[in-house]
Parts: C-alpha cells; structure tokens; sequence
C-alpha cells in the first residue's frame, strides 16, 4: 500500500517518485518513452504531481517516440488531476500546431477532442484545406470528431459537408468508408446518399478481403430500404464483386440486384449474368460443387428476371437455351424447367423458345434435360410447319430405326471359316419319347439377309 494508517504518503514512495522523475529525464529516448507511458498508469495524485514538471519538457525531444508518449502522459494527467495541469489544452494545442509527426499530431488531436472540445473544432475549421493531406489516423479522428459535434448540435451539419466530401477522395480505405457512413449519417439528400453509396461500390471492387466485402454490402443491402431510386443507378457498379470467387458474396450481390432490376437496366444485367454463366464453363479455380451452385444462383436470376420483365423475356431465353448443353451439367435441369415456365406464362415467346429448343436439342445429353425439351415441343407445337420441323428434327437426332446397338462389321479380309463357333451337343426328346443327341454349328456373325 502507497499510504500509512493516517491516510498519508508513506515515506518509502519518495523515492519511487525519484526513480520515475529519473527516468523522465533519461538521456535515453526509449527510457523516457517507458516512463511516460508508466505515468499514465498512477492514479494518485501525490505521485503524479511531483512528476509533472519532469514531463511538460518532454514536449520538445527531439525524438518523436518521446513527445508521443509525452502527450499521452499530459492527456491522462490532464484527465485525472485536471488541477495538476489547468492549461493543459493550451499546451497542447500550442504543440499541435508546430508538431509535424503524424503520431504525435493524432495523440495530440484526440486529447483536444476529449478534453477540450471547442478547441479542436476551431483547430478543424482553421486548417480545413489541409484535412486532405493529413494522415489516415489524423483524417479518422476528425471524423470522430465531426460525428460528435454534430449528435450534440444537429444544426452545424452543413459546415462540416465539405470536409466530408473532400474525405472521400481519400486513398486509405479506412478514411473513405468511416466518410461515407458519416455522410449517410447526416444528410438524406440523394446526391449525398449517390456519393457515399459509389465509394462504397468503390471499395468492394478494389477490397481484396472477403470480410471488407460482405460489410460493405450490408451496408448498401441497408441504403436500399431508403434510397431504392438512388441505389437503382449504381446497380452495375455492385455487380463487379461477381468476380469474387466466394459464394457468400456472389449470393448476396445478386440477392442485392434483383430487387433494383429495373426497365432501364434490365439490359446490362442480363448481359453481366450471361457473361458470369458462360466463365463459369472455363473456370477451374474453384471446386465442381461451387461452380454447380453459381451457375444455379445465375439461372435463378436469369429465370427471374425474365418473369419481371417480358420485353427482355427472348434474351433471357436465349441466355438459357444457350447453357443446355452437357457441358454446364446438373444445372442444365433447372434450366429446363425454367424455359417449361416462361413457355407456359409468356405465350408470345413460344415460338423463339421451340426454334432455340430445336437448335439446341443436339447438344442436350443429359436424359432429364432431353425429356423436357420434348414435352415442350410436344405441348407447344401446336401449327402445321411446328410440327413439321420439331418431327424431323427429332427424327435427325434420334437416328434410323429400328433402335437397337449396332455390332461392328466384319473386316473384309477376314476368312468365314474363322467365324464358325465348334459344335454343339445337346439332348432332345424325339416324337416317339425317345432322347437323341443333336449337333448343331453357329455362326459368329447374324446375317438377316433372307
């Protein structure tokens, strides 16, 4: 214990006081760094107030590990024992504007911040074209800054929009996100919500981190409920992050999308969502069973949108009729049933759909695929010249009949003697009931000739 029965200092932490005042002093920067941040951690009173005339001086070292922890040591000091320091601010804020290192510019920032409000504003405002060149820790902190004065006073948000939108442009990513939650935060106008809205686009195509990815779209996932028009105009924008090759995030990407398809942007989508299906058949980066579950995700959109908007309804059915091959596998079923949909709910596509169907029916292998794409064209075809051209096309790719697997011919230099199996016994039972022993000689080769 620091302290005797009587409540006083005992005598002994006289010389601890010594020792850290010592130390404080050290020609060594990194012993009085060590100090100054064992000096935050006193929370007495008379062992901190023999030590402050040991720490003001630390303000200018020359080296800024030093003057870093110098301010940190003032702001606790300040913060505790305000009576110990009373013009702590003025020192600090005198450091501030003479102090070029971007540590000790932050620590010195944030102590006016918390301690003396009003003279960081007035420091904020007075250097307002120079927050572009700060440094990405300074930058958040004025940020912090901002957010706080303006919950406190919500009038004061239009002097602080410039700062904002200058922020912004930033190079960190740090900076330009914490920005863009700030604009949201304190204007509603459309172009504030269109520019914070692009940087968060921004981000998630230049972010290689999945985690960075999936908050940046919960956070458009939530501008959405409110800005449905403005978040509409930056729909392709958000669909660069399909080139991320995590499932999480393509499936929220295009959950995103199709609830801000609209007539004006319908076009590009499906384009975007052709191009995505079409890469999925030459990538081989990724395992089988995620390429099946993208290419279903894709489909499902495909699908989706055709049932929105029936203009674009033949190129989203050609989009589809397209991927029926065997090359894009279990996901060619569910694009069968999808044309089967759009068949039976747009009839003025049906036309293009048994054309595509019957265009395609070569390339279909797999049996569920090949099954639906015949009651199709059995449903559907329903004139003359349909049912013409569904019949020989079918017919061409069926082949001759009778159906039966066929043998390799004989070669012709092959002698018929070696075709002939050795004899054969067998035991039959004669008219008369007697038995006898018949023996028989097979050809290898059936000849049908007659």
């Amino acid at each position: 214990d620091k302290r005797g029965e009587d409540g006083k200092m005992l005598p002994e932490m006289i010389l601890v006081c010594n020792m850290v005042r010592m130390e404080l002093e050290n020609p060594n920067e990194y012993s009085r760094g060590s100090a100054l941040r064992f000096v935050c951690k006193l929370h007495d009173a008379d062992l901190v107030e023999p030590l402050v005339s040991a720490i003001l001086p630390n303000l200018e070292h020359r080296h800024s590990f030093v003057r870093r922890n110098a301010v940190h040591a003032i702001h606790h000091v300040y913060a505790k024992f305000e009576h110990l320091i009373p013009d702590a601010p003025e020192i600090v804020e005198t450091f501030l504007n003479n102090e070029v290192d971007l540590a000790c510019r932050r620590n010195a920032f944030l102590m006016l911040c918390q301690c003396d409000q009003d003279r960081a504003v007035m420091y904020l405002l007075q250097n307002i074209a120079e927050v572009p060149s700060w440094g990405e820790t300074l930058q958040l902190s004025a940020l912090e800054l901002i957010r706080k004065v303006c919950r406190q006073n919500p009038m004061q948000k239009g002097g602080y929009i410039r700062i904002i939108l200058a922020l912004l442009q930033s190079s960190g990513a740090a900076v330009v996100y914490e920005s863009a939650n700030t604009l949201i935060s304190l204007s509603n106008a459309p172009t504030a919500i269109r520019a914070a809205a692009q940087r968060f686009c921004d981000l998630l195509s230049t972010q290689s981190d999945n985690n960075i990815k999936l908050i940046l779209l919960d956070r458009l996932i939530e501008l959405r409920k409110n800005h449905l028009q403005t978040m509409q105009e930056l729909l392709m924008d958000m669909l660069r992050a399909l080139s991320s090759p995590n499932m999480d995030i393509r499936r929220k990407t295009l959950t995103l999308a199709m609830d801000l398809v609209t007539n004006r942007n319908v076009e590009d989508v499906i384009s975007v969502l052709k191009k995505e299906l079409l890469r999925t058949q030459s990538s081989t980066d990724v395992s089988p069973e995620v390429l099946y579950e993208y290419r279903q995700l894709l489909v499902h959109a495909l699908h989706s949108t055709a049932i929105r908007f029936p203009d674009v309804g033949p190129t989203a059915v050609n989009v589809l009729t397209d991927v029926l091959g065997d090359s894009f596998g279990p996901a060619t079923t569910d694009v069968i049933m999808f044309v089967k949909e759009i068949t039976e709910i747009l009839p003025e596509l049906r036309p293009g759909i048994l054309e595509k169907l019957l265009d395609a029916l070569p390339t279909m292998k797999a049996p569920a695929v090949v099954r639906g794409a015949l009651w199709i064209l059995g449903e559907y075809s329903e004139t003359p010249q349909h049912l013409r051209h569904a019949f020989i096309t079918i017919m061409e790719n069926v082949g001759s009949l009778p159906l039966a697997t066929t043998k390799p011919d004989l070669e012709d230099e092959e002698d018929p003697s070696d075709t002939l199996k050795a004899p054969q016994e067998k035991t039959v039972v004669l008219a008369d009931g007697t038995y006898a022993t018949q023996v028989a000689e097979e050809s290898a080769t059936l000849h049908t000739s007659q």
